[in-house]
């Protein structure tokens, strides 16, 4: 996958999970560089549980990057969160 599909396919997975996790965006900047991790995060998950990963710009990888994203936004705001 190139480079600008994995920003698009990073930024539409973490608009999407931001919108879950916190009902609010991080930020155009932040949303991408979370969906890009979580899309490699998602995709590590699916393949060690069986299923294949990201295989490009489609449905099925945009779902694993969200699933992904929301694991990282998860672990991101139990870190830096205020308490």
């Amino acid at each position: 996958m190139g480079i600008i599909a994995w920003i698009v396919v990073g930024l539409i997975a973490g608009f999407i999970a931001s919108k879950i996790v916190n009902k609010s965006g991080e930020g155009f900047l932040r949303d991408v560089i979370l969906g890009i991790i979580g899309a490699i995060v998602g995709g590590w998950i699916f393949t060690t549980l069986g299923a294949n990963g990201v295989t490009g710009f489609n449905i099925y990888s945009i779902f694993v990057a969200v699933v992904g994203a929301i694991v990282v936004l998860v672990v991101y705001h139990a870190i830096f969160s205020p308490r």
